[in-house]
Protein backbone atom coordinates (compact mmCIF):
# COMPACT_ATOMS: atom_id res chain seq x y z
CA UNK A 1 0.00 0.00 0.00
CA UNK A 2 0.89 3.48 -0.56
CA UNK A 3 2.12 5.63 2.15
CA UNK A 4 -0.66 7.39 3.87
CA UNK A 5 -0.12 11.17 3.91
CA UNK A 6 -2.68 12.11 7.12
CA UNK A 7 -3.40 15.70 7.47
CA UNK A 8 -2.41 16.25 11.03
CA UNK A 9 1.11 15.18 10.02
CA UNK A 10 1.74 17.15 6.47
CA UNK A 11 1.55 20.85 5.17
CA UNK A 12 0.17 20.06 1.71
CA UNK A 13 -2.35 21.47 -0.53
CA UNK A 14 -4.55 18.30 -0.99
CA UNK A 15 -5.02 17.04 2.79
CA UNK A 16 -6.19 21.05 3.82
CA UNK A 17 -9.10 21.16 0.99
CA UNK A 18 -10.08 17.33 1.94
CA UNK A 19 -10.51 19.18 5.68
CA UNK A 20 -12.89 21.56 4.13
CA UNK A 21 -14.39 19.63 1.93
CA UNK A 22 -15.49 17.09 4.46
CA UNK A 23 -16.34 19.81 6.87
CA UNK A 24 -18.68 21.14 3.76
CA UNK A 25 -20.13 17.84 3.22
CA UNK A 26 -21.13 17.24 6.64
CA UNK A 27 -22.88 20.65 6.98
CA UNK A 28 -24.84 20.24 4.00
CA UNK A 29 -25.27 16.51 3.43
CA UNK A 30 -24.35 14.60 6.56
CA UNK A 31 -24.08 11.07 6.25
CA UNK A 32 -24.03 10.75 2.55
CA UNK A 33 -20.71 10.25 -0.08
CA UNK A 34 -18.99 13.50 -0.23
CA UNK A 35 -19.13 15.30 -4.01
CA UNK A 36 -16.43 16.63 -5.99
CA UNK A 37 -16.80 17.05 -9.76
CA UNK A 38 -14.69 18.20 -13.01
CA UNK A 39 -15.87 19.11 -16.74
CA UNK A 40 -13.97 18.04 -19.73
CA UNK A 41 -15.16 19.04 -23.16
CA UNK A 42 -14.58 16.68 -25.68
CA UNK A 43 -14.49 19.42 -28.82
CA UNK A 44 -10.56 18.38 -29.38
CA UNK A 45 -8.12 16.74 -27.94
CA UNK A 46 -8.17 17.14 -24.14
CA UNK A 47 -4.28 18.25 -22.79
CA UNK A 48 -2.82 18.49 -20.13
CA UNK A 49 -4.09 21.19 -19.10
CA UNK A 50 -7.30 20.37 -18.69
CA UNK A 51 -5.81 17.84 -16.79
CA UNK A 52 -5.25 19.75 -13.85
CA UNK A 53 -9.40 20.14 -13.93
CA UNK A 54 -9.39 16.23 -13.30
CA UNK A 55 -6.14 16.02 -11.11
CA UNK A 56 -7.09 18.74 -8.40
CA UNK A 57 -10.57 17.17 -7.07
CA UNK A 58 -9.17 13.41 -8.02
CA UNK A 59 -6.19 14.33 -5.18
CA UNK A 60 -8.89 15.43 -2.45
CA UNK A 61 -11.03 12.66 -3.27
CA UNK A 62 -8.45 9.80 -2.90
CA UNK A 63 -7.43 11.84 0.14
CA UNK A 64 -10.85 11.42 1.64
CA UNK A 65 -11.01 7.85 0.54
CA UNK A 66 -7.31 7.39 2.52
CA UNK A 67 -9.90 8.42 5.73
CA UNK A 68 -11.79 5.97 5.05
CA UNK A 69 -15.00 8.12 3.91
CA UNK A 70 -16.86 7.59 0.76
CA UNK A 71 -16.70 9.86 -2.11
CA UNK A 72 -17.72 10.37 -5.52
CA UNK A 73 -15.79 11.72 -8.16
CA UNK A 74 -18.02 13.18 -11.33
CA UNK A 75 -16.67 13.87 -14.61
CA UNK A 76 -18.93 15.60 -16.83
CA UNK A 77 -18.42 15.00 -20.26
CA UNK A 78 -19.74 17.84 -22.20
CA UNK A 79 -20.28 16.14 -24.89
CA UNK A 80 -23.89 18.15 -25.62
CA UNK A 81 -21.91 21.72 -26.48
CA UNK A 82 -21.84 23.14 -29.38
CA UNK A 83 -19.08 22.56 -31.77
CA UNK A 84 -17.07 25.83 -31.77
CA UNK A 85 -14.24 25.40 -34.40
CA UNK A 86 -12.50 22.91 -36.35
CA UNK A 87 -9.46 22.20 -34.33
CA UNK A 88 -6.19 22.20 -35.95
CA UNK A 89 -3.81 19.51 -36.84
CA UNK A 90 -6.14 16.65 -36.57
CA UNK A 91 -5.38 13.52 -38.71
CA UNK A 92 -8.25 12.16 -40.58
CA UNK A 93 -10.02 15.80 -40.64
CA UNK A 94 -10.50 18.13 -43.66
CA UNK A 95 -11.50 21.31 -42.38
CA UNK A 96 -13.03 22.95 -44.90
CA UNK A 97 -15.54 19.53 -44.61
CA UNK A 98 -16.18 19.41 -40.85
CA UNK A 99 -16.77 23.60 -41.12
CA UNK A 100 -20.38 22.71 -41.82
CA UNK A 101 -20.65 20.65 -38.75
CA UNK A 102 -20.21 23.70 -36.62
CA UNK A 103 -23.32 24.99 -34.22
CA UNK A 104 -24.37 20.61 -33.81
CA UNK A 105 -23.86 18.79 -30.43
CA UNK A 106 -20.56 17.19 -30.60
CA UNK A 107 -21.99 13.75 -30.47
CA UNK A 108 -23.65 14.83 -33.66
CA UNK A 109 -20.60 15.75 -35.24
CA UNK A 110 -18.87 12.85 -36.95
CA UNK A 111 -15.48 11.51 -35.99
CA UNK A 112 -12.45 12.14 -37.76
CA UNK A 113 -12.09 9.56 -40.56
CA UNK A 114 -10.74 6.18 -39.49
CA UNK A 115 -11.71 6.27 -36.31
CA UNK A 116 -13.71 3.49 -34.53
CA UNK A 117 -15.39 5.72 -32.81
CA UNK A 118 -19.38 6.91 -33.75
CA UNK A 119 -18.41 10.50 -33.57
CA UNK A 120 -16.03 13.31 -32.25
CA UNK A 121 -16.93 13.42 -28.79
CA UNK A 122 -16.27 9.63 -28.07
CA UNK A 123 -13.03 9.82 -30.20
CA UNK A 124 -11.63 12.35 -28.28
CA UNK A 125 -12.99 10.72 -24.55
CA UNK A 126 -11.29 7.64 -24.72
CA UNK A 127 -7.62 8.70 -25.53
CA UNK A 128 -8.73 10.77 -21.85
CA UNK A 129 -9.95 7.75 -20.59
CA UNK A 130 -7.71 5.85 -21.25
CA UNK A 131 -5.13 8.23 -19.89
CA UNK A 132 -6.56 8.77 -16.76
CA UNK A 133 -6.71 4.71 -16.46
CA UNK A 134 -3.31 4.62 -16.34
CA UNK A 135 -3.14 7.70 -14.06
CA UNK A 136 -5.20 5.71 -11.37
CA UNK A 137 -7.92 7.95 -11.28
CA UNK A 138 -11.60 6.84 -10.40
CA UNK A 139 -14.44 8.39 -11.56
CA UNK A 140 -17.95 8.69 -12.40
CA UNK A 141 -18.99 9.69 -15.89
CA UNK A 142 -21.89 11.68 -16.86
CA UNK A 143 -22.40 12.08 -20.47
CA UNK A 144 -24.51 15.38 -20.84
CA UNK A 145 -25.68 14.27 -24.29
CA UNK A 146 -27.72 11.22 -22.56
CA UNK A 147 -28.50 13.79 -19.65
CA UNK A 148 -30.48 15.83 -21.82
CA UNK A 149 -31.65 13.73 -24.35
CA UNK A 150 -33.30 11.64 -22.26
CA UNK A 151 -35.01 14.04 -20.06
CA UNK A 152 -33.25 13.57 -16.99
CA UNK A 153 -33.03 17.43 -16.38
CA UNK A 154 -36.83 18.49 -17.74
CA UNK A 155 -37.55 19.71 -14.36
CA UNK A 156 -34.48 21.82 -14.02
CA UNK A 157 -35.15 22.94 -17.33
CA UNK A 158 -38.89 23.83 -16.57
CA UNK A 159 -37.61 25.82 -13.46
CA UNK A 160 -34.69 27.79 -15.24
CA UNK A 161 -37.39 28.73 -17.56
CA UNK A 162 -40.02 29.66 -15.03
CA UNK A 163 -37.29 32.22 -13.16
CA UNK A 164 -35.97 32.93 -16.51
CA UNK A 165 -36.06 36.94 -15.02
CA UNK A 166 -34.41 36.05 -12.21
CA UNK A 167 -31.44 34.61 -14.51
CA UNK A 168 -31.81 37.51 -16.66
CA UNK A 169 -31.29 40.19 -14.06
CA UNK A 170 -28.12 38.26 -12.77
CA UNK A 171 -26.65 38.33 -15.70
CA UNK A 172 -27.39 42.15 -16.44
CA UNK A 173 -25.33 42.65 -13.58
CA UNK A 174 -22.33 41.81 -15.66
CA UNK A 175 -23.66 42.93 -19.02
CA UNK A 176 -23.99 46.65 -17.83
CA UNK A 177 -20.78 46.96 -16.81
CA UNK A 178 -18.36 49.45 -18.97
CA UNK A 179 -14.77 48.26 -18.61
CA UNK A 180 -11.70 50.18 -20.53
CA UNK A 181 -10.57 48.61 -23.21
CA UNK A 182 -7.96 46.90 -22.00
CA UNK A 183 -10.30 44.77 -19.74
CA UNK A 184 -12.87 44.27 -22.72
CA UNK A 185 -9.96 42.57 -24.43
CA UNK A 186 -8.79 40.58 -21.58
CA UNK A 187 -12.40 39.82 -20.87
CA UNK A 188 -12.88 38.66 -24.30
CA UNK A 189 -9.88 36.80 -24.46
CA UNK A 190 -10.78 34.70 -21.60
CA UNK A 191 -14.20 33.93 -22.65
CA UNK A 192 -12.78 32.89 -25.92
CA UNK A 193 -10.12 30.54 -23.60
CA UNK A 194 -13.68 29.30 -21.68
CA UNK A 195 -15.50 28.27 -24.58
CA UNK A 196 -12.32 26.42 -26.14
CA UNK A 197 -10.95 24.91 -22.51
CA UNK A 198 -13.48 22.79 -21.76
CA UNK A 199 -16.72 22.99 -19.83
CA UNK A 200 -17.83 26.45 -20.88
CA UNK A 201 -18.43 29.02 -23.59
CA UNK A 202 -18.09 32.24 -24.60
CA UNK A 203 -20.66 35.37 -23.89
CA UNK A 204 -22.74 34.50 -26.38
CA UNK A 205 -24.26 31.60 -24.93
CA UNK A 206 -25.70 33.31 -22.21
CA UNK A 207 -28.89 32.87 -23.77
CA UNK A 208 -31.28 33.77 -26.60
CA UNK A 209 -32.37 37.11 -26.25
CA UNK A 210 -34.71 38.99 -28.46
CA UNK A 211 -37.86 40.77 -28.94
CA UNK A 212 -39.80 37.72 -26.70
CA UNK A 213 -37.51 38.18 -23.83
CA UNK A 214 -34.64 36.81 -22.53
CA UNK A 215 -34.29 32.46 -22.30
CA UNK A 216 -31.94 30.55 -20.73
CA UNK A 217 -32.54 27.87 -23.16
CA UNK A 218 -31.59 26.61 -26.52
CA UNK A 219 -33.16 24.24 -28.80
CA UNK A 220 -31.14 21.90 -31.47
CA UNK A 221 -32.04 22.50 -35.14
CA UNK A 222 -34.72 20.32 -36.34
CA UNK A 223 -33.72 21.05 -39.74
CA UNK A 224 -30.22 21.28 -39.14
CA UNK A 225 -28.92 20.12 -36.22
CA UNK A 226 -27.42 23.34 -34.96
CA UNK A 227 -28.06 25.64 -32.34
CA UNK A 228 -28.49 28.81 -34.34
CA UNK A 229 -31.71 29.40 -32.67
CA UNK A 230 -33.79 31.98 -31.57
CA UNK A 231 -36.51 31.34 -29.07
CA UNK A 232 -39.95 33.46 -30.86
CA UNK A 233 -42.73 32.34 -27.58
CA UNK A 234 -43.09 30.40 -24.43
CA UNK A 235 -46.12 29.71 -22.36
CA UNK A 236 -45.00 28.62 -19.04
CA UNK A 237 -48.16 26.87 -18.42
CA UNK A 238 -48.56 24.83 -21.83
CA UNK A 239 -44.45 24.99 -21.86
CA UNK A 240 -45.19 25.36 -25.57
CA UNK A 241 -42.22 26.86 -27.02
CA UNK A 242 -41.44 28.05 -30.69
CA UNK A 243 -38.48 29.07 -32.55
CA UNK A 244 -36.76 29.68 -35.74
CA UNK A 245 -33.34 28.49 -37.23
CA UNK A 246 -31.27 31.40 -38.34
CA UNK A 247 -29.05 29.31 -40.46
CA UNK A 248 -31.46 27.24 -42.34
CA UNK A 249 -34.89 28.97 -42.00
CA UNK A 250 -36.45 26.11 -39.63
CA UNK A 251 -39.10 26.74 -37.56
CA UNK A 252 -41.29 24.85 -35.10
CA UNK A 253 -43.19 24.52 -31.78
CA UNK A 254 -43.10 22.36 -28.94
CA UNK A 255 -43.89 21.61 -25.65
CA UNK A 256 -40.51 21.87 -23.49
CA UNK A 257 -42.44 19.05 -20.57
CA UNK A 258 -41.66 16.29 -23.76
CA UNK A 259 -39.00 18.01 -25.76
CA UNK A 260 -35.36 16.87 -25.00
CA UNK A 261 -32.84 18.42 -28.14
CA UNK A 262 -31.89 21.40 -26.40
CA UNK A 263 -29.98 22.03 -23.19
CA UNK A 264 -29.59 25.40 -20.72
CA UNK A 265 -26.89 27.62 -21.93
CA UNK A 266 -23.58 27.09 -20.22
CA UNK A 267 -23.68 30.06 -17.43
CA UNK A 268 -26.81 28.33 -16.06
CA UNK A 269 -26.50 24.94 -17.32
CA UNK A 270 -23.31 24.91 -14.47
CA UNK A 271 -25.03 26.00 -11.38
CA UNK A 272 -27.83 23.92 -12.44
CA UNK A 273 -25.43 20.62 -12.39
CA UNK A 274 -24.05 21.76 -9.19
CA UNK A 275 -27.26 21.76 -7.02
CA UNK A 276 -28.62 18.79 -9.37
CA UNK A 277 -25.56 16.66 -7.89
CA UNK A 278 -24.94 18.24 -4.76
CA UNK A 279 -21.37 19.15 -5.74
CA UNK A 280 -19.07 20.29 -2.46
CA UNK A 281 -15.73 20.58 -4.40
CA UNK A 282 -15.05 21.57 -8.10
CA UNK A 283 -11.98 23.10 -9.13
CA UNK A 284 -11.94 26.33 -12.04
CA UNK A 285 -9.45 27.59 -14.19
CA UNK A 286 -8.36 31.23 -14.48
CA UNK A 287 -10.40 31.91 -17.74
CA UNK A 288 -13.73 31.18 -15.58
CA UNK A 289 -12.86 33.11 -12.11
CA UNK A 290 -12.66 36.66 -13.80
CA UNK A 291 -15.89 39.03 -13.28
CA UNK A 292 -18.93 38.30 -15.55
CA UNK A 293 -17.26 34.48 -16.09
CA UNK A 294 -19.32 31.14 -15.73
CA UNK A 295 -17.92 30.61 -11.50
CA UNK A 296 -18.50 33.87 -10.82
CA UNK A 297 -21.83 34.14 -12.31
CA UNK A 298 -22.97 30.50 -11.31
CA UNK A 299 -22.41 31.53 -7.32
CA UNK A 300 -25.48 33.67 -7.39
CA UNK A 301 -27.63 31.86 -10.43
CA UNK A 302 -27.17 28.17 -8.14
CA UNK A 303 -29.41 30.02 -5.53
CA UNK A 304 -32.29 29.56 -7.76
CA UNK A 305 -31.75 25.78 -8.13
CA UNK A 306 -31.78 25.68 -4.61
CA UNK A 307 -28.24 24.84 -4.28
CA UNK A 308 -24.49 26.35 -3.54
CA UNK A 309 -21.53 27.11 -4.92
CA UNK A 310 -18.77 24.71 -4.27
CA UNK A 311 -15.84 25.09 -2.85
CA UNK A 312 -14.13 26.02 -5.81
CA UNK A 313 -10.00 26.92 -5.66
CA UNK A 314 -8.82 28.76 -8.81
CA UNK A 315 -6.09 26.98 -11.29
CA UNK A 316 -3.30 28.36 -12.90
CA UNK A 317 -2.67 27.07 -16.50
CA UNK A 318 -0.11 24.16 -17.07
CA UNK A 319 2.46 24.96 -19.70
CA UNK A 320 4.87 22.76 -21.85
CA UNK A 321 8.91 23.35 -22.17
CA UNK A 322 9.19 25.35 -25.36
CA UNK A 323 5.35 26.08 -26.01
CA UNK A 324 3.11 28.38 -25.10
CA UNK A 325 -0.43 28.25 -23.43
CA UNK A 326 -2.77 25.27 -24.56
CA UNK A 327 -5.36 25.96 -26.54
CA UNK A 328 -7.92 22.70 -28.33
CA UNK A 329 -8.63 24.50 -31.24
CA UNK A 330 -5.26 25.55 -31.85
CA UNK A 331 -4.05 22.32 -32.70
CA UNK A 332 -0.53 20.58 -31.50
CA UNK A 333 -1.51 20.51 -28.39
CA UNK A 334 0.36 18.09 -26.18
CA UNK A 335 -2.35 15.48 -24.43
CA UNK A 336 -1.91 13.29 -21.37
CA UNK A 337 -1.51 10.75 -23.69
CA UNK A 338 1.31 12.00 -25.20
CA UNK A 339 3.13 12.76 -21.93
CA UNK A 340 2.56 8.82 -20.52
CA UNK A 341 4.50 7.95 -23.97
CA UNK A 342 7.50 9.64 -22.75
CA UNK A 343 7.13 9.35 -18.64
CA UNK A 344 5.98 7.21 -15.91
CA UNK A 345 2.50 7.89 -14.43
CA UNK A 346 3.79 8.66 -11.22
CA UNK A 347 5.98 11.19 -12.46
CA UNK A 348 3.24 12.66 -14.03
CA UNK A 349 0.89 12.73 -11.34
CA UNK A 350 3.74 14.13 -8.42
CA UNK A 351 3.99 16.82 -11.08
CA UNK A 352 -0.23 17.81 -10.44
CA UNK A 353 0.19 16.93 -6.58
CA UNK A 354 3.41 19.15 -5.68
CA UNK A 355 2.09 22.54 -6.99
CA UNK A 356 -0.66 24.26 -5.44
CA UNK A 357 -3.35 24.84 -7.33
CA UNK A 358 -2.99 28.62 -7.98
CA UNK A 359 0.88 27.82 -9.02
CA UNK A 360 1.32 27.60 -12.85
CA UNK A 361 4.07 25.03 -13.69
CA UNK A 362 5.56 23.04 -17.11
CA UNK A 363 5.81 19.41 -18.22
CA UNK A 364 9.16 18.94 -20.10
CA UNK A 365 8.59 17.06 -23.32
CA UNK A 366 12.39 18.83 -24.43
CA UNK A 367 15.89 17.97 -22.14
CA UNK A 368 14.30 18.68 -19.03
CA UNK A 369 12.27 15.27 -18.86
CA UNK A 370 15.57 14.53 -17.97
CA UNK A 371 16.20 16.80 -14.93
CA UNK A 372 12.99 16.33 -13.41
CA UNK A 373 13.44 12.23 -13.65
CA UNK A 374 16.75 13.22 -11.46
CA UNK A 375 14.92 15.54 -8.90
CA UNK A 376 11.59 13.08 -8.51
CA UNK A 377 14.91 10.14 -8.27
CA UNK A 378 16.32 11.89 -5.35
CA UNK A 379 12.77 12.69 -3.89
CA UNK A 380 12.39 9.11 -3.81
CA UNK A 381 15.88 7.84 -1.94
CA UNK A 382 14.57 10.74 0.39
CA UNK A 383 11.42 9.15 1.37
CA UNK A 384 13.13 6.12 1.96
CA UNK A 385 16.18 6.93 3.83
CA UNK A 386 13.47 8.94 6.12
CA UNK A 387 15.05 12.53 5.30
CA UNK A 388 12.48 14.23 3.36
CA UNK A 389 9.81 16.96 4.48
CA UNK A 390 6.59 16.22 5.44
CA UNK A 391 5.01 18.00 2.49
CA UNK A 392 7.35 16.56 0.29
CA UNK A 393 6.34 12.88 1.55
CA UNK A 394 2.96 13.71 0.98
CA UNK A 395 3.48 14.46 -2.44
CA UNK A 396 5.49 11.30 -3.25
CA UNK A 397 2.87 9.48 -1.54
CA UNK A 398 0.28 10.70 -3.66
CA UNK A 399 2.30 10.03 -7.02
CA UNK A 400 3.20 6.59 -6.84
CA UNK A 401 -0.18 5.81 -5.43
CA UNK A 402 -4.19 5.97 -4.41
CA UNK A 403 -6.09 5.11 -1.87
CA UNK A 404 -6.58 1.77 -3.63
CA UNK A 405 -2.51 0.83 -3.77
CA UNK A 406 0.38 1.88 -5.52
CA UNK A 407 0.32 2.43 -9.32
CA UNK A 408 2.53 0.01 -11.38
CA UNK A 409 6.09 0.79 -11.03
CA UNK A 410 9.27 0.12 -12.61
CA UNK A 411 11.01 -3.00 -10.83
CA UNK A 412 14.93 -1.38 -11.25
CA UNK A 413 14.25 2.73 -11.67
CA UNK A 414 17.94 3.49 -13.27
CA UNK A 415 18.12 7.23 -14.18
CA UNK A 416 16.10 8.21 -16.82
CA UNK A 417 19.29 10.03 -18.76
CA UNK A 418 20.79 6.85 -18.73
CA UNK A 419 18.15 4.80 -20.45
CA UNK A 420 17.73 7.66 -22.46
CA UNK A 421 21.30 7.77 -23.90
CA UNK A 422 21.27 3.90 -24.14
CA UNK A 423 18.31 4.11 -26.28
CA UNK A 424 19.80 6.63 -28.86
CA UNK A 425 23.11 5.11 -29.25
CA UNK A 426 21.61 1.63 -29.83
CA UNK A 427 19.12 2.89 -32.08
CA UNK A 428 16.38 -0.11 -30.90
CA UNK A 429 18.33 -2.80 -30.70
CA UNK A 430 17.37 -4.77 -27.41
CA UNK A 431 20.02 -7.03 -27.28
CA UNK A 432 22.58 -4.03 -27.17
CA UNK A 433 20.99 -2.29 -25.15
CA UNK A 434 20.97 -5.24 -22.41
CA UNK A 435 24.38 -5.54 -22.74
CA UNK A 436 25.27 -2.30 -21.85
CA UNK A 437 22.61 -1.87 -19.09
CA UNK A 438 24.11 -5.36 -17.33
CA UNK A 439 27.39 -4.08 -17.31
CA UNK A 440 26.43 -0.40 -15.21
CA UNK A 441 26.43 -2.58 -11.99
CA UNK A 442 28.69 -5.79 -12.47
CA UNK A 443 27.73 -6.96 -8.83
CA UNK A 444 23.98 -6.87 -9.65
CA UNK A 445 23.79 -7.28 -13.56
CA UNK A 446 20.54 -7.04 -15.35
CA UNK A 447 18.96 -9.68 -16.44
CA UNK A 448 16.62 -8.58 -18.86
CA UNK A 449 15.16 -5.73 -19.96
CA UNK A 450 11.84 -6.07 -18.15
CA UNK A 451 13.71 -5.12 -15.04
CA UNK A 452 13.87 -1.62 -16.32
CA UNK A 453 10.41 -1.51 -18.12
CA UNK A 454 8.25 1.00 -18.20
CA UNK A 455 11.01 3.65 -17.69
CA UNK A 456 13.23 2.16 -20.25
CA UNK A 457 10.26 2.46 -22.85
CA UNK A 458 9.36 5.78 -22.12
CA UNK A 459 12.77 7.12 -22.57
CA UNK A 460 13.14 4.94 -25.84
CA UNK A 461 9.77 6.86 -27.17
CA UNK A 462 11.57 10.62 -25.53
CA UNK A 463 14.46 9.94 -27.45
CA UNK A 464 12.68 8.26 -30.85
CA UNK A 465 9.75 11.26 -30.96
CA UNK A 466 11.19 14.41 -29.42
CA UNK A 467 15.10 14.74 -29.69
CA UNK A 468 15.44 16.32 -33.24
CA UNK A 469 17.65 14.08 -36.00
CA UNK A 470 21.06 15.97 -35.47
CA UNK A 471 20.77 15.79 -31.54
CA UNK A 472 21.02 11.77 -31.97
CA UNK A 473 24.00 10.55 -31.21
CA UNK A 474 25.92 8.20 -34.24
CA UNK A 475 29.08 6.40 -33.04
CA UNK A 476 31.71 6.94 -35.92
CA UNK A 477 32.34 4.10 -38.05
CA UNK A 478 36.30 4.58 -38.43
CA UNK A 479 38.71 6.15 -35.99
CA UNK A 480 39.57 10.15 -36.80
CA UNK A 481 42.73 9.61 -38.19
CA UNK A 482 43.36 13.41 -38.95
CA UNK A 483 42.48 14.46 -35.40
CA UNK A 484 44.54 11.58 -34.10
CA UNK A 485 47.48 12.76 -35.50
CA UNK A 486 47.52 16.19 -34.87
CA UNK A 487 46.57 15.71 -30.92
CA UNK A 488 49.72 17.22 -28.85
CA UNK A 489 51.84 15.59 -26.22
CA UNK A 490 49.38 16.40 -23.36
CA UNK A 491 46.53 15.19 -25.45
CA UNK A 492 47.65 12.33 -26.56
CA UNK A 493 48.68 11.33 -22.67
CA UNK A 494 45.00 11.81 -21.48
CA UNK A 495 44.16 9.37 -24.07
CA UNK A 496 46.50 7.26 -23.01
CA UNK A 497 45.82 7.36 -19.69
CA UNK A 498 41.91 6.53 -20.33
CA UNK A 499 43.12 3.22 -22.01
CA UNK A 500 44.85 2.35 -19.35
CA UNK A 501 42.22 2.17 -16.84
CA UNK A 502 39.30 0.80 -19.06
CA UNK A 503 39.08 -2.40 -18.50
CA UNK A 504 39.67 -1.96 -14.54
CA UNK A 505 37.34 0.79 -14.29
CA UNK A 506 34.54 -1.01 -16.84
CA UNK A 507 31.56 -0.16 -15.09
CA UNK A 508 29.61 3.14 -14.47
CA UNK A 509 30.62 3.88 -11.32
CA UNK A 510 34.29 2.61 -12.29
CA UNK A 511 34.09 4.79 -15.42
CA UNK A 512 32.82 8.27 -13.82
CA UNK A 513 35.65 7.84 -11.67
CA UNK A 514 38.15 7.28 -14.49
CA UNK A 515 37.13 9.72 -16.87
CA UNK A 516 36.52 12.47 -14.32
CA UNK A 517 40.42 11.43 -12.63
CA UNK A 518 42.60 11.53 -15.96
CA UNK A 519 42.50 15.30 -15.67
CA UNK A 520 43.67 15.60 -12.34
CA UNK A 521 46.23 12.88 -12.52
CA UNK A 522 47.54 14.63 -15.53
CA UNK A 523 48.01 17.94 -13.34
CA UNK A 524 49.93 15.71 -10.34
CA UNK A 525 46.48 15.39 -8.37
CA UNK A 526 45.03 11.91 -6.79
CA UNK A 527 42.03 10.72 -9.28
CA UNK A 528 39.92 10.49 -6.06
CA UNK A 529 41.06 14.69 -4.84
CA UNK A 530 37.62 16.04 -4.12
CA UNK A 531 37.11 20.25 -5.84
CA UNK A 532 37.85 21.48 -2.48
CA UNK A 533 41.19 20.28 -2.96
CA UNK A 534 41.44 21.03 -6.64
CA UNK A 535 42.36 24.81 -8.28
CA UNK A 536 39.82 26.01 -10.62
CA UNK A 537 41.51 25.07 -13.60
CA UNK A 538 41.15 21.14 -13.44
CA UNK A 539 37.07 22.33 -14.43
CA UNK A 540 38.41 23.68 -17.42
CA UNK A 541 40.86 20.44 -18.50
CA UNK A 542 38.24 18.03 -17.46
CA UNK A 543 35.75 20.11 -20.01
CA UNK A 544 38.37 20.08 -23.00
CA UNK A 545 39.33 16.49 -22.28
CA UNK A 546 35.32 15.43 -22.50
CA UNK A 547 35.01 17.39 -25.61
CA UNK A 548 38.57 15.64 -27.16
CA UNK A 549 36.21 12.28 -26.50
CA UNK A 550 33.31 13.13 -27.98
CA UNK A 551 35.21 14.08 -30.59
CA UNK A 552 36.96 11.29 -31.27
CA UNK A 553 33.89 8.90 -31.05
CA UNK A 554 31.09 10.60 -31.73
CA UNK A 555 31.90 13.68 -34.49
CA UNK A 556 30.55 16.46 -31.38
CA UNK A 557 31.64 18.41 -28.56
CA UNK A 558 29.23 16.98 -26.73
CA UNK A 559 26.92 13.62 -26.42
CA UNK A 560 25.41 11.74 -23.70
CA UNK A 561 27.36 11.58 -20.33
CA UNK A 562 30.74 9.85 -21.18
CA UNK A 563 30.32 7.08 -18.78
CA UNK A 564 27.12 5.54 -20.55
CA UNK A 565 28.46 6.23 -24.06
CA UNK A 566 32.13 4.36 -23.53
CA UNK A 567 29.67 1.58 -21.85
CA UNK A 568 27.71 1.55 -25.05
CA UNK A 569 30.24 1.89 -27.99
CA UNK A 570 32.05 -1.46 -25.94
CA UNK A 571 35.36 -1.59 -24.87
CA UNK A 572 37.06 -3.03 -28.14
CA UNK A 573 35.64 -0.57 -29.98
CA UNK A 574 36.56 2.42 -27.79
CA UNK A 575 40.02 1.09 -28.36
CA UNK A 576 40.05 1.70 -31.77
CA UNK A 577 38.39 4.81 -31.93
CA UNK A 578 40.90 6.49 -29.45
CA UNK A 579 43.61 4.60 -31.76
CA UNK A 580 45.17 2.15 -29.79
Amino acid sequence: MPIVAQSTETTDWVSRFADEVIEESERRAPGKPVVVASGLSPSGPIHLGNLREVMTPHLVADEIRRRGRQVRHLISWDDYDRYRKVPKGIDGVDEEAWTEHIGKPLTSVPAPKGSPYPNWAEHFKAAMIESLAQLGVEFDGISQTEQYTSGAYREQILHAMRHRHDIDAILDQYRTKKAPKKQQQKAADEAELEAEEGSGAASEDDGSSGSAGYFPYKPYCGGCGKDLTTVTSYDDDSTELAYTCTACGFAETVRLSEFNRGKLVWKVDWPMRWAYEGVIFEPSGVDHSSPGSSFQVGGQIVGIFGGKQPIGPMYAFVGISGMAKMSSSRGGVPTPGDALKIMEPQLLRWLYARRRPNQSFKIAFDQEIQRLYDEWDKLAAKVSDGSALPGDVAAYSRAVGTAAGELPATPRPLPYRTLASVADITAGHEDQALRILSELDPEQPLATLDEVRPRYDRAEAWINTHVPADQRTIVRDEPDADLLKSLDEASQQSVRLLLDGLADHWSLDGLTHLVYGVPKVQAGFAADATPKELPPEIKTAQRTFFALLYHLLVGRDTGPRLPTLLLAVGQDRVRRLLGE
